[in-house]
C-alpha cells in the first residue's frame, strides 16, 4: 500500500496564540481525527525545531527558516491512492485552521 509524506507547513498569516479553551478544542478536533484515520496514520511524525541548515554546493546556511509556509513537523499516511490521502490531509485540524500540507507519495524503491 503506498505511503505519503505529510510536511506540515505554518498558515501564511500568523495567528495570536489560541487561548486555553480554544487549545482543549484544537486538542480534542485532533485525537478525534487521528481516531478517524487509525490504521492509516503510521507514523505521527513530530514537530521539527528551528536548529538545522540548508546545504547546497555554494555553501551551508543556517536557520532559523522563517517565513510563511515553514514546514513545522511531519506524518507518514498510508492509503490505496494519493486522492484518499488528500482526503486524509483535507480534513486535518490544521488544515482546517489554515495550515497547509504538502503531500508526497514516498518511493518504495531505493533511487526510485
Amino acid at each position: 500500500m503506498p505511503r505519503y509524506l505529510f510536511l506540515q507547513r505554518s498558515a501564511p498569516e500568523p495567528a495570536a496564540p489560541p487561548s486555553p479553551a480554544q487549545m482543549q478544542q484544537i486538542t480534542a478536533a485532533v485525537r478525534a481525527w487521528i481516531d478517524m484515520y487509525k490504521g492509516r496514520i503510521v507514523d505521527m511524525g513530530a514537530p521539527l525545531s528551528s536548529v538545522g541548515a540548508v546545504v547546497s554546493a555554494a555553501g551551508t546556511a543556517d536557520g532559523p527558516f522563517g517565513g510563511p509556509g515553514v514546514v513545522g513537523g511531519y506524518m507518514i499516511v498510508e492509503t490505496d491512492t494519493l486522492a484518499e490521502a488528500l482526503e486524509v490531509a483535507r480534513e486535518s485540524p490544521p488544515v482546517l485552521m489554515g495550515s497547509q500540507v504538502e503531500v508526497r507519495e514516498i518511493k518504495d524503491e531505493p533511487g526510485a
